[in-house]
């Protein structure tokens, strides 16, 4: 989308940035999980002095697109104390809500330009767009991206440079950029394949971590040797629900020379954490959360003392006056569309634990999670259907229902299929789904026309190769008294795993081992990309339900499907 507004430098007082002694590491375990912990906020101050080093970060923006007019905002007023300032991403920032969908992340790009960032990292939600959109983007981008670990199997090179170096003064800093080797199964898995199924793109996953070690191990050497002073990382790793290790933590632990890391990717939220490398050297790391809750300031002083610190949107209430207005002008092109009426709800749909108000739909069972299932079974009139909870992102609040909410809910423009399935493979389904309980997985099966039991004693025995996807369950099984709705009687029936079964879901998991579901792979597929995700839960709504979400999805909890025991 062309837009006719243009980038006004805006100069006022500036925000400080101090050193915030922050939380203890954070535990890692195999699921993306959306961390909060709290994070210390500075008040102005003028502790900038002209020389130093400041540099903005955010992650996991997910196209909050109105931040981008405060970032811009805060660069100009660290512009005024020191003319060393520059602004950089952590990933995650072309895809999540409805303007990004829409325009396939080209408008989140355009914004991005105006604000004017320095260096970016790919999350691995970059690549839901598919690779030939990806290098659209990335095209587009007025900066230079870097991913060290972003391989191209066949030229055994990176598909961006590792890092890019910037002066200050005399000083010089190197941004080496690292991507999650989870982006393989937290994207798309056949967007890294060829026609054949063969893997051309990967991100140095191994099963042990070293090829990712020993990757960014080099670049930083290559970095160190062309003059860098300070190794600063751009990273889209995560701390907790992240396979440990590919965590921030673990790549610190297994590298020697990265200064500070700026993280991704678990949306945690800390203004400054320590992790030691390799050689015993305490390593600075920070993460800003998500949806531009905060916006991360690294400082580096003349005298080389480093600290980071996260500002809240909610205290630094100053915007850009002309990306303000970009953006407004940019949203206004959508909101016709997205802003439509489709149909009301009696009760909230959501994603959240009733009584604690966190995120339950990737560990538990939800009232959204149902309706999103529902709908995929009745309107592609299949046996059952799955759905992961992972690609179920935004609450619905009692009273109408918009374009814009529903997709919202599926951003991805995924694909609803129905396959020919054997009760076995959806038994191995449920138990991928369910082998990180009680920590969440955004593989966590959500499902209509069947009911299932977790034993939360039964350690997992789900197999996994050196990228996440599913190989088999290699002991007891977790998962129990697996019931399936007989559509003519209307009532349960023991699972037969020699039965086969119209399955309903996405292409994401069905036809694309998303969320590592290799089991469907090569089954009969009955019906192949009928209709978009959202498109399914309109009609599911419009017809099915004449409109209206009624009191069958009172319970948030859900409708007892999903029993943990």
């Amino acid at each position: 989308m062309k837009l006719s507004s243009k980038l006004q430098k805006v100069l006022s007082v500036l925000l400080a940035v101090v050193l915030v002694l922050g939380m203890a590491n954070v535990p890692s375990q195999f699921v993306h999980a959306e961390t909060t912990t709290t994070a210390t906020v500075a008040a102005p101050a003028d502790s900038v002095a002209s020389g130093d080093i400041v540099i903005l970060y955010d992650n996991d923006v997910h196209c909050a697109v109105d931040g981008y007019a405060s970032i811009s905002a805060l660069k100009q007023d660290m512009k005024a104390k020191t003319d060393y300032v520059s602004l950089v991403s952590c990933g995650d920032f072309a895809q999540g809500a409805t303007i990004g969908a829409l325009s396939k992340g080209d408008t989140i790009i355009n914004i991005m330009n105006q604000v004017g960032y320095d260096v970016v990292t790919l999350g691995n939600h970059e690549f839901d767009y598919q690779m030939k959109q990806l290098f659209k983007l990335t095209d587009k981008l007025a900066c230079p991206i870097v991913s060290t670990n972003f391989m191209n199997l066949k030229t055994k090179k990176s598909v961006f440079p590792g890092y890019t170096m910037k002066k200050y003064g005399d000083k010089k800093v190197a941004f080496i950029g690292i991507t999650t080797p989870e982006s393989i199964t937290k994207s798309t898995p056949a967007y890294f394949q060829d026609e054949d199924g063969k893997y051309i793109y990967d991100f140095c996953n191994d099963k042990t971590g070293k090829a990712l070690y020993t990757r960014v191990q080099k670049t930083i050497n290559v970095a160190k040797k062309a003059g860098a002073d300070y190794v600063v990382a751009l990273a889209h790793l995560g701390t907790d629900g992240t396979t440990d290790i590919w965590t921030s933590t673990s790549v610190i632990k297994n590298t020697t020379g990265i200064d500070v890391m700026l993280d991704g990717h678990s949306h945690s939220t800390y203004a400054t954490n320590t992790v030691k490398d390799k050689e015993g050297k305490d390593v600075v790391v920070s993460s800003s959360g998500t949806k531009f809750a905060n916006i991360g300031e690294l400082l580096i002083t003349k005298d080389g003392k480093i600290s980071t610190n996260l500002v809240s949107l909610k205290e630094y209430t100053k915007t850009d006056s002309a990306v303000k207005a970009y953006i407004a002008e940019a949203q206004a092109a959508f909101k016709a569309q997205t802003e439509k009426v489709i149909g009301k709800t009696t009760v909230d749909l959501t994603t959240l634990n009733p009584e604690t108000k966190k995120r339950a739909v990737r560990s538990s069972e939800t009232n959204l999670g149902d309706f999103c299932a529902d709908a995929l079974r009745n309107v592609l009139d299949a046996d059952v259907a799955i759905m992961n909870g992972g690609g179920i992102r935004a609450d619905i609040a009692k009273g109408d229902i918009t374009y814009n909410q529903l997709l919202t809910v599926f951003p991805w423009s995924n694909m609803g299929c129905v396959m020919q399935v054997t009760g076995q493979q959806i038994k191995d389904a449920l138990e991928m789904g369910a082998k990180n309980y009680p920590d969440e997985n955004g593989g966590f099966l959500q499902v209509s026309g069947m009911t299932y039991e977790i034993n939360s004693a039964t350690p997992t025995s789900v197999k996994v190769d050196d990228k996440g996807m599913f190989v088999s369950v290699n002991g007891k099984y977790r998962v129990q008294n697996i019931q399936v709705l007989n559509s003519k009687t209307g009532k349960y029936e023991k699972l037969d795993t020699k039965k086969k079964y119209k399955l309903a879901g996405i292409n994401y998991t069905l036809k694309s081992s998303g969320d590592g579901f290799t089991m469907f792979k090569n089954d009969k597929i009955l019906k192949d990309e009928v209709a978009v995700d959202n498109e399914i839960l309109i009609t599911y709504l419009t017809k099915n339900l004449k409109g209206v979400v009624g009191e069958e999805y009172a319970n948030p909890a859900g409708q007892g499907r999903i029993v943990i025991k």
